[in-house]
């Protein structure tokens, strides 16, 4: 069914809403996205449709699949309309009696209802839940509300009108000022005005008039899958933003380049886009304008390098993704040296609400120079892991402790990492701080595409440095003297100091070495590759000084500088440890106190694990124990 104007998208609109039963049981199952499949999700959608086929009730009962819901935590999580009753870790066991208790008799299932861990409270709606509530979730909230795969769906909450109204409405200046009104900043992590960067590359000079654009899904952050969950659960923002972004800048053509090791988001944005064409919202005459814009998918090879917006067009081009040099700006020349605008999956979805809502009301949401809401994934150390969408200006504390639960065991909260691993990690002195860009780039750290990592107090700090270290010298283009060697000899004194080998000055060796790739390294991920060690150094310096001076790990995390032994007053010589041990390094009579034979030890902490009486500790090198 082609979509010919604006009064057969508003008439479409009105036939979907007409035809489903607003009081017709729905049940919601989080099934489309990679997260919820892992946790065993399809095994309950079989489960439900065997069911409702076994008891004759297909037409009494709608079953619904939509993407990710952000609480990874606790999926598969099941909603049942129309009273949004939210139950979590749902088994394909209980949805015999999800149908019988809740849909039939329209009772609660106590045993699936979410618990505060704290408090002990369970809580009926999501909205209640304190991992959902001070979230605002203006761009992921509508995940529940659409199968990813069915346009009408998204069609039937208003998608698409935004397009509409660009196209028959607005003229390409006042799309363009809308979007500077509103103070959006790309969500990729550079934090660049987003209407600054379309007038730019909409007043490029271009000899034949053509002009790209591009939406970069080469998320590559460890931890962080924003945007996949984005691309998997609603593809159609995303594709929405990427047409009035066309249409206000001048372009036909566009992009999505994204990650090879996504393929439920490239499923699900190929079916969008095919469907988008049959609608007429996208390809040749959009909605029966003048304007054409079509949208192809370009698959990378999961190089970190090519996140960075000239990498990112070389690798379109088929050639090695490697950053060139930043005096030539990718709007005037980019992509086959055509005036180029990259944003970033989240960024596109936000232009669909700032259209429709206006400028006013989003510059309204977050802080007057971070406006709007922010994606982040919530990883580590942390009892509640998910993506969490927050305004802007949040505080770190929200986020970990009121949303996040806190840290699991009762352990003390140490420090955050911010902006994947060329990010900072921020202490836990700063846990105040406001959460938007300025205020993370303060702190050593940076807002980065949004990926959050949690450390609690058996984090080695030094050890953390060297880790992303090792990460982002691997994922080297090796284009720049500065980065390709530079974090290779940093990354060599942080093997040193975690092995003991380490000096005072190599402290301030980092240091210098540091601020010499910051100021000639030649692209963002260069640049920005010190700050683990750089924050870690501010922050936690007297880590780095143990491990020189004392040999020490206070973490117990370097193993050239602790050892494991057994207490001889809690040791009940039961010898499991004994028996568990892979070196067969512990030997002792039975009932009798045991100990470790620290020549053949390998630190694997298998004894530390099994012991039941806490018996086996960990401490300082103190030398042979045989």
């Amino acid at each position: 069914m082609r979509l010919n104007n604006p009064r057969d998208l508003k008439d479409l609109r009105k036939r979907i809403i007409e035809k489903r039963d607003p009081n017709k049981p729905c049940v919601i199952i989080s099934a489309k996205s990679t997260c919820c499949i892992l946790k065993g999700c399809k095994k309950v959608i079989k489960a439900f449709r065997e069911e409702i086929k076994k008891r004759n009730l297909q037409n009494k009962i709608d079953l619904k699949t939509v993407g990710c819901l952000g609480f990874c935590e606790i999926e598969p999580v099941v909603i049942i309309q129309p009273n949004d009753v939210f139950y979590q870790n749902v088994k394909s066991e209980d949805v015999k009696t999800i149908i019988t208790e809740t849909i039939i008799q329209d009772k609660i299932i106590e045993d699936l209802l979410y618990v505060d861990v704290d408090t002990g409270e369970k809580y009926v709606l999501d909205k209640d839940i304190p991992f959902y509530k001070k979230q605002e979730r203006l761009v992921s909230g509508n995940n529940c509300l659409i199968d990813p795969e069915c346009i009408e769906d998204y069609i039937a909450i208003g998608g698409y009108s935004a397009l509409s109204k660009v196209l028959f409405n607005m003229k390409p200046e006042q799309i363009i000022d809308e979007i500077k009104k509103s103070g959006l900043r790309g969500r990729g992590g550079g934090g660049f005005l987003t209407g600054r960067k379309w007038a730019s590359c909409r007043k490029a000079e271009s000899e034949d008039g053509v002009r790209y654009v591009i939406c970069n899904a080469d998320e590559g952050d460890p931890g962080a899958y924003m945007d996949r969950s984005l691309l998997e659960g609603n593809p159609h923002s995303i594709l929405e933003g990427m047409i009035i972004g066309a249409y206000a800048i001048g372009s036909q053509d566009g992009y999505v380049y994204v990650r090879n090791e996504y393929p439920l988001a490239v499923k699900h944005l190929k079916t969008a886009i095919k469907q988008a064409e049959e609608y007429g919202l996208l390809g040749d005459n959009i909605l029966g304008s003048d304007f054409s814009f079509h949208i192809k998918i370009s698959r990378g090879g999961g190089a970190f390098i090519c996140g960075e917006s000239t990498a990112l067009m070389m690798s379109l081009e088929g050639k090695v993704g490697r950053p060139r040099a930043k005096y030539i700006h990718t709007v005037e020349k980019g992509l086959w040296n055509k005036p180029s605008n990259l944003n970033n999956v989240e960024t596109w979805a936000n232009v669909p609400l700032i259209i429709n809502k206006g400028a006013d009301w989003y510059s309204k949401v977050g802080t007057e120079k971070s406006t709007g809401t922010k994606i982040f994934s919530l990883v580590g150390k942390i009892n509640n892991t998910g993506l969490v969408e927050v305004p802007m200006g949040i505080t770190l504390r929200e986020i970990i402790y009121d949303i996040g639960g806190g840290i699991p065991n009762n352990k003390k909260f140490k420090a955050i990492q911010t902006g994947g691993p060329s990010g900072g990690c921020i202490p836990e002195s700063l846990i105040d701080l406001p959460v938007d860009f300025d205020e993370l780039a303060k702190a050593g750290s940076m807002m980065g595409s949004g990926g959050m990592i949690v450390m609690d107090e058996d984090t080695c700090m030094v050890d953390v440095a060297r880790y992303f270290l090792d990460f982002l010298k691997n994922e080297s283009c090796g284009k720049c003297v500065p980065c390709r060697e530079g974090i290779k000899r940093m990354l060599e004194i942080l093997n040193g100091i975690c092995e003991g080998r380490g000096e005072m000055r190599d402290i301030e060796l980092l240091e210098e070495l540091s601020e010499y790739i910051k100021d000639s390294a030649l692209c963002a991920l260069g640049t920005s590759a010190p700050n683990p060690v750089l924050t870690t150094i501010k922050y936690f310096r007297e880590e780095y000084e143990a491990h020189i001076k004392d040999k020490h790990c206070s973490a117990g995390v370097c193993k050239n500088l602790f050892e494991y032994y057994i207490d001889d007053s809690v040791c009940t010589g039961c010898g499991l440890c004994a028996k568990r041990c892979p070196q067969e390094a512990i030997f002792g009579e039975k009932k009798e106190p045991h100990s470790i034979n620290q020549s053949k030890c390998i630190k694997c902490g298998v004894c530390f694990d099994v012991c039941k009486f806490n018996g086996v500790k960990k401490g300082p090198l103190k030398g042979a124990l045989v």
